[in-house]
């Protein structure tokens, strides 16, 4: 890690880091970037690890392959809205080799993971020859393939708080095809409590960067229907959202699909108890 660390910070915008490669090799095919180095950080231990503890939580190393987040019980019983998340990101071919923090690292407006992230709770465990500092999650994105981390420094790993027994999540996905494709809209929510807890609402595709929508955190707490709370949502999401139009799809499309997904959504993880 010392070395890593060092040679980045030696190198700085000449060197990118590679980890997984699913971003960055398209990118240097394509002509987009053209570093003078690129720093495998496959082998380093630290970041290679997956390891869970009730208390503590989850953490994922920087090189830990999607796949094993796929296939990982715990993920898929304790952080549902990752779990569901990375299972809709690429590929089974892609996800053997890409990774949850090239993912975030990319900060792309599209990102499958990045709402659940934000709804989790995550931080960034970022490293540098200064040290280790801790970013949460909703501080990292600042902008379309922009993030608050420093020119030395590089992702280690990612931590996840574990959610209380009684919460509820998920991440649904809206694609122009039923196979791999970027998401036109990507809503996740997590409920930790689906009677009356806090409820996590986060998106992909809709602004310049995944957003937290922090002003549905206390609707559950309201004193009206089922109906009536979801109801709220869609219109505090639609509130705050600004979709644009691409060559994927309209702007208005985005929005009336955002409002969707985010129904459709709360119902399958607050009607289900």
């Amino acid at each position: 890690m010392d070395e890593l660390t060092g040679m980045f910070a030696e190198y700085k915008e000449d060197a990118s880091i590679i980890a997984g490669g699913s971003d960055l090799l398209p990118d240097l095919r394509a002509r987009l970037i053209d570093p003078d180095y690129v720093i495998d950080a496959k082998g380093i231990d630290e970041m290679s690890e997956l390891s869970y503890d009730e208390e503590e939580g989850l953490t994922i190393g920087a090189t830990v392959p999607l796949k094993e987040l796929a296939e990982s019980d715990i993920v898929k019983e304790r952080f549902k809205p990752l779990w569901s998340s990375v299972n809709q990101l690429a590929d089974p071919v892609i996800r053997n080799r890409a990774t949850l923090t090239g993912n975030v690292c990319t900060s792309s407006p599209a990102g499958d993971s990045p709402p659940s992230l934000l709804v989790l709770d995550a931080e960034i465990n970022a490293v540098s020859q200064s040290g280790e500092r801790k970013i949460p999650i909703r501080d990292f994105f600042t902008g379309v393939k922009r993030n608050s981390l420093g020119a030395d420094e590089l992702v280690k790993s990612i931590h996840i708080p574990t959610p209380p027994d009684s919460a509820e999540g998920d991440y649904l996905k809206w694609t122009r095809t039923r196979g791999e494709d970027l998401s036109l809209v990507g809503v996740a929510a997590l409920a930790t409590d689906p009677k009356s807890g806090s409820l996590r609402i986060a998106l992909s595709s809709i602004a310049p960067t995944p957003m937290y929508v922090p002003e549905a955190e206390g609707i559950l707490k309201e004193e009206k229907t089922l109906n009536e709370k979801i109801g709220r949502a869609v219109q505090v999401v639609r509130e705050k959202i600004s979709p644009i139009t691409d060559v994927r799809c309209s702007e208005d499309y985005r929005f009336y699909m955002a409002g969707v997904l985010t129904k459709r959504l709360l119902e399958k993880i607050l009607e289900e108890k």
